[in-house]
């Protein structure tokens, strides 16, 4: 049984940790708000985008010559997964919710007899990954030294897809990422930004209408696809920002649930334990006072 100074020094650690824990709680909560914020005002540009390059696509003129970033290869060979995680970590399920959606797509790519190339974006994806996937990844990106992820990065990572897609190097792309709903649900996402999914674009009003382009509508998918694919990743980098600071805040609130607890059950075996002491010091001061 540890003694009282052992269980005194503990009490004062998990209270310490608590401090902590509440504390990042706090600034986690302050950082989802604006992180909340951008990714709900990023949402309407993205599918705004979508809807453009949709009403783009029905109205090309030959189908046939169409970009390959909208039709794709025409095959489907070798796949390029693009997994986005934090750079930090204390935040719950968030890192490995999003790997173990990514392990599930590759292993059942790798069963169906096709090549497997990764792309990292953030440090603690890459840790997960590379024990079992370490010898398919081709890119690693991590942006620890910024506080806030912009536009420039996405593009950065946008490029890089382009670049390799432009050499031939895979036939689809697939990122993997948290869309936050609320502070308690992030939902992993898989989502295909190469080829173009025009499946899963939802046309709203613009779908009913006819419009006519300038310059023709292959020339500006040519400029637009490149931008849509930048445009999807900057997309991915907002929900996860807002998921990432969700599912701190929660993770954290328990961190300092649990402390206190502990802080409560550590206090009531101190106080037996310093009972027992009292009791029997007693003891044997009125053994040695009988025995006189």
């Amino acid at each position: 049984m540890p003694s009282l100074d052992d269980l005194k020094k503990r009490i004062k650690s998990v209270k310490s940790t608590q401090k902590i824990t509440k504390a990042m709680k706090m600034v986690a909560a302050a950082k989802l708000r604006k992180a909340q914020e951008n990714a709900e005002k990023g949402r309407p540009y993205s599918k705004k985008m979508e809807s453009i390059i949709l009403n783009l696509t029905e109205s090309i003129s030959d189908p046939l010559n169409a970009p390959k970033l909208l039709v794709g290869t025409g095959n489907d060979k070798t796949y390029l997964c693009v997994v986005l995680t934090a750079d930090r970590g204390l935040c719950g399920g968030f890192n490995s919710n999003i790997c173990k959606l990514a392990k599930v797509n590759f292993k059942k790519i790798l069963e169906e007899g096709k090549d497997l190339k990764i792309i990292t974006v953030g440090s603690k994806g890459l840790d997960q990954i590379k024990r079992e996937y370490g010898k398919y990844v081709v890119k690693k990106f991590s942006f620890k030294d910024k506080k806030q992820i912009s536009y420039s990065e996405a593009e950065m990572v946008g490029k890089e897809i382009i670049n390799l897609f432009n050499q031939n190097q895979f036939d689809k792309c697939i990122i993997f990422y948290n869309n936050f709903k609320n502070v308690i649900t992030q939902i992993p996402q898989a989502e295909q930004i190469i080829p173009a999914n025009s499946k899963s674009i939802k046309s709203k009003e613009e779908g009913s209408y006819s419009f006519e382009f300038e310059p023709d509508e292959d020339e500006i998918l040519e400029d637009l696809l490149p931008r849509n694919i930048s445009t999807q990743v900057f997309k991915a980098f907002l929900e996860n920002a807002a998921s990432e600071q969700g599912s701190r805040m929660t993770a954290m609130d328990n961190a300092t649930r649990n402390a206190g607890d502990l802080v409560d059950k550590l206090t009531i075996n101190y106080n037996r334990s310093r009972q027992a002491s009292i009791t029997k010091e007693l003891i044997e001061i009125i053994s040695g006072a009988e025995s006189l």
